[in-house]
């Protein structure tokens, strides 16, 4: 008896559970994050309006991580100045014309290091309007879209000599100078718009992000470049890995050689 009694409990309490989904927490309506941890505040005054556009090919992992800075690029530039398109080859049949067009067009620009990439400081700011292209992903996967889309590689390409060090503190980078999508458009439409204020207002939101995530249990992340050469690194070293920091380690010997540090995104 009390078998049953205790099965007929069991099942009143699964009858009281609601059958409606938890209530989320509610949404910014500008970048889509929950409002307690939004960093709209921290967005230019007015977006920024550059003479081009920036074009994202982003591959669809991309889209799956919470602290991805793609959003902050698309809201902190004015309307149609930011187009993000998701695949792992480009054109494809899901895209519109526009790309198609974008991709043969004379005065559209790929940030990619290649032997043929030129700094990008070398392009004439008075050419008029420009479509800078960026591959939005790790750097496997940049280099997977490149080689899968044919189109992209007669495109005029170029490159950033000197990118610093990265402020998205708390996610781990292969070398010391790969930057976030976020950083490497923000390096390159200051080097073409010859204007400051593209590193001065669109990092904040990533200052901010980073802020929050430490002040919540985060950590600061060193790179993988870093932990290796201080004997802090847990993994062993696969050959790609090895690659990029034999690439590095040249790059420091003779920087005047113009090979661009590899970018994460």
């Amino acid at each position: 008896m009390a078998d049953v009694m205790l099965e007929l409990s069991a099942w009143e309490d699964l009858a009281n559970i609601p059958a409606d989904p938890p209530r989320m927490r509610p949404l910014c309506s500008k970048c889509c994050r929950p409002v307690q941890v939004c960093w709209c505040a921290a967005l230019p005054p007015e977006p920024l309006n550059p003479a081009g556009r920036i074009v994202l090919l982003q591959h669809p992992a991309e889209e799956k991580r919470s602290l991805r800075t793609a959003p902050m690029l698309s809201v902190g530039l004015a309307p149609g100045k930011c187009l993000i398109y998701k695949g792992k080859r480009f054109p494809n049949t899901r895209h519109d014309a526009e790309l198609e067009a974008i991709l043969a067009d004379k005065r559209s620009l790929l940030l990619y290091p290649s032997a043929s990439s030129v700094p990008i400081e070398q392009i004439d700011p008075a050419g008029g309007p420009y479509n800078l292209i960026l591959l939005d992903g790790t750097w496997p996967q940049a280099k997977a879209i490149y080689h899968c889309s044919t189109a992209l590689h007669g495109m005029r390409q170029v490159k950033l000599v000197s990118s610093g060090t990265s402020s998205y503190i708390i996610r781990t980078q292969p070398t010391e100078g790969c930057l976030s999508t976020l950083e490497t458009a923000i390096q390159a439409l200051s080097a073409l718009e010859r204007d400051d204020r593209y590193r001065e207002q669109l990092l904040q939101p990533l200052h901010v992000l980073c802020q929050y995530q430490l002040a919540n249990g985060a950590v600061t992340h060193q790179s993988k470049e870093f932990l290796i050469r201080h004997n802090q690194y847990p993994k062993l070293i696969g050959r790609r890995l090895n690659r990029l920091l034999k690439h590095a380690d040249n790059f420091k010997d003779d920087p005047s050689d113009g090979t661009e540090r590899k970018h994460s995104t």
